[in-house]
C-alpha cells in the first residue's frame, strides 16, 4: 500500500488505516513510505522527452485563455460567498415573496367574499324589512278596525291625503298626484295632541315620486289614538324637523 499511498491512489478507508498506523510511530512503515515517495518521484524521469505538437499547444492556449477569462468573472462575492449560495438565497427569497403575495391575494379574496356576503345579507335584511312593511301596510289598509282620516289642504286645488290608523300596527299615509317639494325638502307627518298646550309630535318624512305617489308607514307611532286630535303635514328640510314649520299643508281630525 506504500506506493499507492505515495501516488494518492488509496481509497479513503485504506488511507485512513495507513495514516493511523503511521501515527503509532512504526519506524519500518515510515521508512517504507519515504522510499515509496522517492520511487514515485523518480517515475517522472522515466518518460521520454517530447515536445507538444502545434495543435496541442493551440488547444492548451485556448484552454488557458478560457480559464483566465472565467477566472476574471466574479465567482465569489466580496464576502467570499459562492454564487450558488447566493442563487439559493435568491430562490428562497422568490419563494418567500411568492408565498407572501399568494397569502395576500387569498386574504383579499377572502375579504372580497366576506364583503359580498355582507352585502347579500344586508340586501336580504332590507328586502325582508320591505316585505314586512308591505305586509303591515296591507293589513292596516284592509282591517276594518283601522280609523280612516282624511287630510285636506287649505288650497282647494291640492289633492287631499288619506291616513288609516290601526291602534296596534300604526299609521299608513297615502297620496296621489302630490307635487314634490322643491329641492331636497320633504313632507313631514305630525301628531297633534288633544291636551291643551301640547306640542305636536314629529313623525316620519316622505317625498312623492315622479308621478306624485307615496305611501308612508309609521309602525307603532308615538302616543295613542285616544290622545291625538289631528294629523298634520308640513314641508320641512331633508331629515325632518323637531318643530313644524308653517304653514300647514294638510290637516285632518281624528274622529
Amino acid at each position: 500500500m506504500f506506493e499507492a499511498h505515495a501516488l494518492g491512489a488509496l481509497d479513503a478507508a485504506d488511507r485512513a488505516a495507513l495514516e493511523a498506523h503511521l501515527a503509532t510511530g512504526c519506524q519500518d512503515c515510515a521508512k517504507a513510505v519515504e522510499e515509496a515517495r522517492w520511487l514515485v518521484s523518480q517515475l517522472a524521469y522515466l518518460a521520454p522527452e517530447a515536445a507538444p505538437s502545434d495543435m496541442l499547444k493551440g488547444r492548451l492556449m485556448q484552454t488557458v485563455r478560457a480559464e483566465a477569462k472565467a477566472a476574471r468573472r466574479p465567482s465569489l462575492s466580496k464576502a467570499g460567498i459562492p454564487i450558488w449560495l447566493w442563487a439559493g438565497v435568491a430562490a428562497l427569497l422568490l419563494v418567500t415573496l411568492y408565498s407572501t403575495w399568494n397569502a395576500q391575494r387569498m386574504q383579499r379574496e377572502i375579504q372580497a367574499a366576506n364583503e359580498r356576503t355582507s352585502l347579500i345579507l344586508q340586501q336580504r335584511r332590507e328586502l325582508q324589512a320591505q316585505l314586512d312593511a308591505e305586509r303591515i301596510t296591507a293589513a292596516i289598509l284592509v282591517d276594518p278596525a283601522s280609523v280612516k282620516i282624511a287630510l285636506a289642504s287649505p288650497d282647494s286645488q291640492t289633492p287631499q291625503l288619506e291616513a288609516r290608523w290601526h291602534s296596534q300596527l300604526g299609521i299608513v299615509l297615502t297620496g296621489q298626484k302630490i307635487a314634490a317639494p322643491s329641492g331636497n325638502r320633504v313632507l313631514q307627518l305630525w301628531l297633534i295632541p288633544k291636551a291643551s298646550g301640547g306640542k305636536p309630535m314629529p313623525s316620519l318624512t316622505v317625498r312623492p315620486d315622479a308621478e306624485g305617489k307615496f305611501v308612508l308607514l309609521v309602525s307603532n307611532p308615538p302616543g295613542i289614538l285616544a290622545q291625538t286630535k289631528a294629523l298634520a303635514i308640513t314641508e320641512e328640510p331633508e331629515g325632518g324637523s323637531a318643530q313644524p314649520t308653517p304653514p300647514i299643508h294638510w290637516i285632518g281630525s281624528v274622529s
